[in-house]
């Protein structure tokens, strides 16, 4: 017996790829969260993006706590063993009546990491449903690698735009709808996306990718993660700080070194790149 997770729930991630919903937050830390960041929202006069939605972990103290949060670790563990890394995080937010979307893709395809044992845990923080565009996984399909195209289409969330150069059976695909305060896990080599959002209310959900902590990154001699369970096998990470307050100088600095290292290892290549650029800043290609 798992930590947190059913046998079923474990058994259905190995063969399938995915498993949710998962209960680990109260719909009162949930709520907490999203006021968090909508209270830096309205501070700032318009939603998270560009670098702040890159690993936000690292400037704001209650994401890190997020990160670190005992059931959505319980459920990681069940998965990939006691020594955990938290490799990345990131806000994946529709606005209402917005024509963002994800592309089908694979989240393996450019990170470098040499190993499977890697994972997302996509949280929601407010009602995730097919309506307003939850994620959609290909049940099944995390056996191989697929080749991916770059767009860098403005209207796509992910950093490239990219997409898989095959064709999705839409009897495999199953939307993974989440009330505020549960999660969906999925393998890092599990095609999924997401439709826009033609609603008029807003879904916000929080992507943690963590990795088991033997996994090293290939694309560079050392990436950096957060340990976040158990303990550092190897040095093949530089290990994260906690940020001390929200925003603070010295958080800043840490994380525009940490983009800017980054950045050079996951987009070295790519045509037209523009590591971490707001959705706003985008123009689509012709």
């Amino acid at each position: 017996m798992g930590k947190l997770l059913k046998p079923s729930s474990t058994e259905q991630y190995v063969e399938k790829g995915y498993c949710h919903p998962i209960d680990v937050l109260t719909r009162e830390e949930a709520a907490v969260c999203l006021a968090h960041l909508e209270r830096y929202e309205s501070n700032i006069g318009q939603p998270i993006d560009g670098k702040y939605r890159h690993k936000p972990h690292l400037l704001f103290p209650w994401l890190h706590d997020l990160i670190n949060h005992p059931r959505v670790l319980d459920a990681v563990e069940d998965l990939l063993g006691l020594n955990i890394l938290c490799w990345g995080s990131s806000f994946f937010i529709k606005e209402p009546e917005d024509p963002g979307y994800v592309s089908w893709h694979q989240d393996a395809t450019y990170w470098g990491l040499d190993q499977p044992d890697v994972c997302t845990a996509w949280i929601a923080l407010t009602p995730s449903t097919r309506a307003n565009g939850c994620m959609r996984v290909a049940s099944g399909s995390h056996g191989e690698q697929l080749t991916h195209t770059d767009t860098f289409h403005k209207d796509n969330l992910l950093s490239r735009g990219q997409e898989i150069n095959a064709e999705v059976d839409e009897k495999d695909a199953v939307d993974l709808e989440l009330s505020p305060g549960q999660m969906s896990l999925h393998h890092v080599r599990i095609i999924h996306g997401s439709n826009p959002n033609p609603t008029k209310t807003r879904r916000v959900g929080f992507a943690i990718r963590y990795i088991a902590a033997t996994v090293r990154q290939s694309l560079g001699p050392r990436d950096f993660a957060t340990l976040v369970r158990g303990e550092v096998v190897n040095d093949f990470w530089e290990l994260e700080p906690r940020p001390k307050d929200e925003l603070d100088a010295e958080a800043l600095a840490y994380h525009e070194h940490m983009c800017d290292v980054q950045a050079k290892m996951l987009f070295a290549g790519a045509e037209n790149a523009k590591p971490f650029q707001a959705r706003s800043e985008r123009s689509s290609p012709l």
